[in-house]
């Protein structure tokens, strides 16, 4: 697997002597520990999959009339993302074989960047609903979202080809650093996104007079996500930003270290996901002869 941005930062010290006691190496080292990791992660990944697009397909159901909302893109791209990440863990030793490396690079770092993509709709989503509450305009809202997403792919692809080209180690050092510092900005700003607006959001929500168990399920809703959601970001932008300081050009293969992976791909992608994903089970209110019927105030 292509080394991921900060793991090596973690396992070193700058004189070269580990983190880790001798017992997390020997771990690490265990082929055994090594296969099962990866597809202990791939029956994570591939349930978070699984419950997505059920969830999707009951929203699908329950409002057929409706197009591709924002809750039905935000379930379907976690499915893709975590099918993606369940296939690249179960067909490691084929994909680490492709050629040219370019096709690896892309689908090694793509999850990531649609994860990204997933959740920064929710901050878009809480956006326009703080915005509309306000009375501000939200016209721009989309095509920013829009615009700052492809700013994001498009520099990803150009620091894939820069990578995919390096002929000499200083060429390929300068590529991980740009490409680890970029990943880093891109996370930290997913990170102030959710606290902006989630905060704002929660601000608001609390200022609200009316006193229903509704109203306190609404503001535990989004204050979880966004202190779930912060955090997860925040994690991955140390993490890379771990990787672009760290000058002893470490390229340590993240595959066999399965310990680190069930940390960081745990503590950065599946429990987020999957407790994102049951805070916001609950699906849209039945549409009845008359019209949708009302969300009771205990609701």
């Amino acid at each position: 697997m292509r080394s991921l941005p900060g793991i090596g930062a973690l396992a070193y010290l700058q004189d070269g002597v580990t983190f880790f006691p001798k017992w997390w190496e020997d771990l690490e080292n265990n082929p055994t520990l090594q296969a099962y990791t990866n597809y202990g992660l791939a029956l994570a990944y591939g349930s978070i999959a699984l419950i997505a697009l059920v969830q999707l397909i009951r929203i699908q159901l329950r409002v057929p009339e409706y197009g591709w909302t924002t809750q039905k893109v935000f379930h379907l791209l976690n499915a893709l993302v975590s099918s993606l990440r369940c296939a690249s863990f179960l067909f490691r030793a084929q994909m680490d074989a492709l050629h040219p490396d370019v096709l690896r690079l892309v689908l090694y770092d793509l999850p990531g960047l649609l994860f990204f993509t997933t959740y920064t709709l929710l901050v878009l989503f809480w956006a326009e609903i703080y915005h509309q509450a306000r009375s501000m305009p939200t016209g721009s809202l989309r095509p920013i979202f829009v615009a700052f997403n492809g700013v994001v792919y498009g520099v990803q692809g150009a620091l894939w080809a820069y990578e995919s080209m390096a002929v000499s180690a200083s060429q390929d050092r300068v590529s991980r650093v740009l490409s680890a510092a970029f990943l880093a900005a891109v996370s930290l700003a997913a990170a102030v996104g959710f606290l902006l607006y989630g905060g704002r959001l929660f601000l608001m929500l609390q200022r609200f007079p009316i006193e229903s168990r509704g109203r306190k399920k609404k503001l535990r809703e989004v204050g979880m996500v966004t202190t779930i959601c912060a955090a997860c970001f925040t994690l991955r932008a140390v993490l890379v930003a771990l990787s672009a300081i760290d000058d002893r050009d470490l390229d340590l293969d993240v595959a066999t270290h399965p310990l680190l992976n069930l940390l960081y791909y745990g503590l950065a992608e599946i429990i987020p996901s999957a407790w994102v994903l049951y805070i916001l089970r609950k699906l849209p209110p039945k549409r009845t002869a008359q019209g949708y019927q009302t969300i009771p105030s205990n609701a």
